[in-house]
């Protein structure tokens, strides 16, 4: 009986020190020295001062900003309350949310006509998507132009500049990322975040 017990107890310490120190600080050290930047979060910084990550999205909301996706989250983009709202496409409550959207952004953007693109109406499912499409980067434009003073071939020029195609070629949709091109306007502009 002991013999078994002092095997078992040589094991837990063995796998501990294997699975529980040695197997997490092999993988910290080539997070570090092979993607340091993932592994550190992606952290994205203007003047000096880190302002976001390149994987959460945020909430921008003034005329000279371009809009991100709704956030399905309690507070948008609040990390914590992060996830689906889990409305089926019949739900009353979604549908009257889209409606309250469509209005919104139909008083923000009176000079356009046409479809709003539905990411600018519906929230992803991890209510923190840092991205949204060039469809509803280019709906923005006129607005953001304008509030900006800048040329509309301006801003179409860094939505261009800023869209991503898609991974390795194939996978997903082209898109924009919103704190991206938000910070390229600034840069533009001499403005803050």
């Amino acid at each position: 009986m002991f013999k078994t017990l002092r095997a078992s107890l040589a094991l837990l310490v063995v796998f501990t020190l294997l699975l529980g120190l040695a197997y997490p600080a092999a993988v910290w050290v080539a997070g570090q020295l092979f993607f340091s930047h993932e592994a550190d979060g992606s952290l994205v910084s203007y003047q000096g001062k880190i302002i976001g990550s390149a994987l959460i999205g945020q909430n921008f909301t003034g005329e000279r900003y371009f809009w991100p996706r709704p956030s399905s989250g309690g507070h948008p983009y609040a990390f914590l309350s992060s996830g689906a709202s889990n409305l089926n496409p019949a739900n009353p409550a979604l549908i009257d949310q889209i409606r309250k959207r469509i209005a919104f952004l139909s008083n923000a953007h009176e000079n356009q006509n046409g479809t709003i693109p539905a990411d600018l109406v519906t929230a992803s499912g991890s209510g923190l998507d840092p991205h949204i499409s060039p469809a509803a980067a280019l709906y923005q434009a006129a607005r953001v132009a304008k509030a900006r003073g800048l040329p509309l071939e301006r801003v179409h020029a860094l939505i261009q500049a800023t869209t991503e195609n898609r991974t390795l070629g194939i996978l997903g949709e082209p898109r924009v990322h919103v704190l991206l091109l938000n910070l390229a306007l600034d840069r533009l502009s001499g403005g803050r975040p």
